[in-house]
């Protein structure tokens, strides 16, 4: 069992919350997903694409689609629940893509092997980031490219962090997120990701802000509330009267971005792209 602290996380109850919130996280994240794989088309080329921090497979899924059938897509992720599903879900949809249970950031990848290194927001939780992406860079083929989606900073994206902010009052020992370590914010500084990723062996480093609206039906604000993020994984460890009183707090605070009949908010990232030398 790996001693990063993220296996814990995204092996407990985070990672069981993702899936079985799965249908709603693709629906909410789907402009995100869309905008990281639109530049793609089917080619004749034998493509090796490596998805990384894949969770329950959306994004691979969506890869697969766009590059056509001579592509081997590989997905990697730290949670074996979220491995899990994801193979359930290419089973279903009769594609022929291969999920790897491991950390991306030590994972024994052949090689020079990947012509296309791709990540929707599972690049943010590197413990030594410089090390990870090196160690990404060495599997990359010379030429190939990193492609890639991180959250800008918590003060650009207060949605995410308002359930956390109404219940800090009932939960004080619910910890902080805080911008470049690791977790959701962890590439949030543009001069960081840059150092990163140039100290790591990556050339043509870009940054792109990016702000699309994402949004999800109101009617599943509760579920949303009380499963995601980081009350939502403590919600199951508190007692039946405040875990009541959490979960009403979390649905208050999240109903006010509610806007007809769909809760919407901006997401602020930085689409990230660079090629391997």
């Amino acid at each position: 069992m790996s001693n990063d602290p993220q296996f814990a996380v995204w092996n407990g109850n985070t990672g069981a919350a993702w899936v079985a919130s799965q249908d709603l996280v693709d629906r909410t994240l789907r402009p995100l997903q869309d905008l990281l794989v639109e530049p793609f088309q089917p080619t004749e080329a034998p493509l090796r694409v490596l998805d990384v921090g894949c969770g329950t497979g959306g994004t691979t899924v969506a890869l697969a689609r766009a590059l056509g059938p001579t592509a081997t897509i590989t997905g990697v992720d730290v949670s074996s629940l979220m491995v899990e599903a994801a193979r359930a879900r290419a089973a279903s949809d009769h594609l022929p893509i291969s999920f790897t249970e491991g950390d991306a950031a030590s994972h024994p990848f052949p090689p020079a092997s990947f012509d296309l290194i791709v990540s929707r927001f599972g690049v943010m939780f590197f413990a030594d980031p410089t090390a990870a992406f090196a160690h990404l860079r060495a599997a990359a083929r010379p030429g190939a490219a990193l492609r890639m989606l991180s959250w800008r900073g918590p003060e650009e994206n207060p949605f995410m962090t308002t359930v956390e902010r109404a219940a800090a009052p009932l939960l004080p020992d619910l910890p902080v997120r805080v911008a470049d370590e690791p977790g959701q914010f962890g590439l949030a500084g543009e001069q960081r990701v840059r150092t990163i990723l140039a100290d790591a062996g990556w050339t043509d480093v870009t940054l792109q802000p990016v702000d699309p609206t994402c949004a999800l039906p109101a009617a599943e604000l509760p579920r949303y509330a009380t499963g995601m993020g980081p009350v939502g994984a403590l919600l199951p460890t508190l007692d039946e009267p405040l875990r009541r009183r959490v979960a009403e707090v979390a649905v208050d605070a999240l109903a006010t971005h509610v806007d007809g009949d769909e809760l919407r908010f901006t997401a602020a990232c930085w689409l990230i792209e660079a090629v391997a030398p």
